[in-house]
């Protein structure tokens, strides 16, 4: 397989952070001065928005591996070999950000670097992929897409956009410790949220989203459902109506005859373990 290597800008900066998808390179990792200001006047525009702490986390789905950007590579020297497949990944270490700079350039994914959106740079993590990441000394978590590489620095594992960084508080310090844990989109509903083990009906399957939420709709109307009592997950690429989860087969079957009876859909027991 091709490896493909990454040249320095200058050894002051590392690598700049973007760049097209067939040459991935580092987000230089912000770090505040020790007169206060921004390392090399990274951080926020002039005026950033006021509602930072509103910003939803990302929401795990499923999607495609980049067909490049998950390539071995070289960057100040040292290769990288990244994952070409979603497992189970956890490892503790230094998280940094980075901010201005690079927004509005490209990512190694090819995508376009939004400082106030909830993504990260990896060395080897899958593009794209999803982590929740935990300050380990405040227990503050958020989720984050991963579509860039970097950062490329001793005891470094993750740099964040500035919105991520803010979340978990640490902008001004320009770096905090961190747990960085992948996570599995099929583990977690379309709204984002880890699924329930149980037992479960499923009521449908569609490819497509709205035809899903649609049938969500249908019935929590006509069965007057609680919120939080049914979901639509995404699954194998399909997105599948479940309702629950129940205290026992028994409950799950009761439900399912009053879907039967109440819209005429029959619907089967699933089980979260």
């Amino acid at each position: 397989m091709k490896t493909i290597l990454i040249l320095g800008i200058t050894t002051a900066l590392v690598l700049a952070g973007c760049s097209s998808p067939s040459t991935p390179t580092q987000s230089a990792p912000a770090t505040t001065a020790k007169s206060g200001g921004y390392y090399l006047d990274d951080g926020p525009e002039p005026s950033p928005p006021a509602n930072l702490d509103a910003v939803p986390d990302a929401v795990p789905r499923d999607e495609p591996l980049h067909r490049f950007a998950n390539r071995p590579y070289v960057a100040l020297g040292k290769p990288y070999t990244p994952k070409t497949a979603r497992r189970a990944h956890r490892e503790e270490g230094v998280a940094s950000w980075y901010g201005k700079r690079f927004h509005g350039r490209k990512t190694a994914s090819g995508e376009v670097y939004d400082m106030y959106a909830m993504t990260a740079a990896h060395p080897t993590l899958p593009l794209p992929s999803y982590a929740r990441v935990t300050a380990l000394d405040s227990g503050k978590s958020v989720v984050v897409r991963i579509n860039d590489r970097g950062p490329f620095h001793a005891k470094r594992v993750i740099d964040l956009s500035y919105t991520a960084a803010h979340k978990l508080g640490y902008l001004k310090r320009g770096s905090t410790r961190v747990r960085v844990e992948s996570l599995d989109p099929a583990a977690y509903d379309t709204r984002g949220e880890a699924l329930q083990e149980g037992v479960f009906l499923q009521v449908g399957a569609f490819s497509r989203a709205d035809n899903a939420q649609q049938l969500l709709d249908r019935l929590t109307q006509a069965l007057e459902l609680d919120p939080g009592s049914s979901c639509v997950v995404l699954s194998d690429k399909l997105h599948r109506v479940q309702l629950g989860p129940y205290p026992s087969d028994d409950a799950a079957q009761a439900a399912r005859a009053r879907v039967r009876e109440r819209l005429d859909l029959n619907a089967v027991l699933v089980r979260r373990d």
